[in-house]
């Protein structure tokens, strides 16, 4: 039996673009702030560069699904379909990965939030206070545990959003192929 609404939370069209907009906006939004303040957190060199690399390709894919839809295009749905399960893979990936590194640094952000938000280095004692980069007071407020449990939620949020976006891409698809064979008033009447 056909479906049409099967698991869907909002219209077809209009609610998976207003979700890939979502999506593209707050990934978009990390991955700024990892390019700019992800040394707070994170303490290998390209480390989170490549994490806020990861989340532009997220933004991305949810431009090109976003496209697709207010198109109406079945080619690029068929490629934003193509491209999230290896998104979906990657950031699971990546969510486990900054999961460890974030419990392997809290010795470091610690360190952080102690010593007045100096951020931490391997030359701590030979580092000039007034040009590194300073920790902002809000992240050390909470605690680590608090922190690493906004990042844990924010990580499986994120998953969970694009496990759907890819739900809707696939149905959205279905829905193009499901449709594209009936015939209009033309050429032998409605749905023959």
């Amino acid at each position: 039996m056909w479906c049409d609404s099967c698991l869907l939370l909002f219209p077809l069209r209009g609610g998976a673009i207003a979700w890939s907009a979502v999506i593209a906006l707050y990934s978009i939004a990390g991955a700024i702030f990892l390019f700019k303040d992800g040394d707070i957190f994170f303490f290998v060199y390209p480390e989170w560069q490549i994490y806020g690399g990861i989340s532009m390709a997220i933004g991305a894919c949810a431009v090109i699904s976003m496209m697709a839809l207010s198109n109406r295009s079945y080619i690029w749905t068929r490629v934003s379909k193509f491209l999230w399960p290896f998104i979906i893979v990657i950031a699971a990936i990546r969510a486990i990965i900054i999961i460890v590194e974030l419990l392997r640094g809290k010795d470091n952000i610690t360190w952080e939030c102690d010593n007045g938000g100096q951020l931490w280095s391997s030359t701590n004692s030979t580092m000039d206070a007034s040009t590194a980069g300073t920790v902002p007071s809000s992240f050390c407020t909470p605690g680590f545990t608090s922190l690493l449990t906004a990042f844990i939620i924010a990580l499986l949020a994120d998953i969970v959003f694009q496990i759907y976006m890819f739900f809707m891409m696939w149905r959205f698809e279905k829905r193009l192929e499901h449709y594209s064979h009936m015939k209009g008033p033309f050429n032998g009447g409605y749905y023959n």
